[in-house]
């Protein structure tokens, strides 16, 4: 009965590590070697790209059996997931530092949970908030929104696309940079940086 009650504690743990996207530093590569990035989630695919031997702030955006789908230059391939260690905390939701960007017009995002968050845009200049942490849904475990005085930040997990290059995104990004003055909502995509 013991053993059952401790799995059962355990299983939230084990969901909320089996999250995307997430952080992972490379493992078990030689250092005479790199971590081959490939076109598709197999090893005969052709080559993209290559992360070094010691690569740390890997950003994972999904998985796919043994292999998990990152960025090389402007566009995404499959690495293999045995070359690769998750770092503590570093799924999306508990990562401390995320950058969120846009297109038409470009904007950027950077956020420091319960830090500040720093918001750049054309013809707006940069604006600085101090925001709490990201709060999940209470019937969603995908959605997350950030607060920050006058900033609203709704970020969710799914797959996102600049528009601009072959990169992918595991999390997309809906923000009132400033809801006093009811300035326009912002639409883009979210990459977490390493802490």
């Amino acid at each position: 009965m013991r053993t059952l009650a401790l799995l059962l504690l355990l299983l939230p743990g084990l969901a909320r590590a089996q999250e995307f996207p997430a952080l992972f530093d490379v493992t078990g590569v030689a250092s005479n070697d790199v971590l081959n990035v490939r076109a598709e989630p197999n090893a005969s695919a052709e080559k993209i790209g290559a992360l070094a031997f010691d690569a740390t702030d890997v950003e994972v955006i999904r998985r796919a059996g043994g292999w998990g789908l990152v960025n090389s230059g402007e566009r995404s391939g499959w690495v293999s997931m045995r070359f690769l260690a998750a770092q503590q905390g570093g799924d999306y939701a508990l990562s401390r530092l995320l950058t969120c960007f846009g297109t038409e017009p470009f904007w950027n995002l950077e956020i420091t949970q319960g830090d500040l968050a720093r918001f750049s845009a054309p013809n707006q200049g940069v604006a600085h908030y101090t925001v709490g942490l990201l709060q999940r849904s209470v019937n969603r475990t995908d959605r997350f929104v950030l607060l920050g005085g006058r900033l609203v930040a709704v970020i969710s997990r799914t797959s996102c696309n600049d528009g601009m290059s072959d990169r992918n995104y595991g999390l997309a990004i809906d923000l009132l940079p400033d809801v006093e003055t009811g300035a326009a909502l912002y639409s883009g995509c979210c990459s977490l940086t390493g802490n």
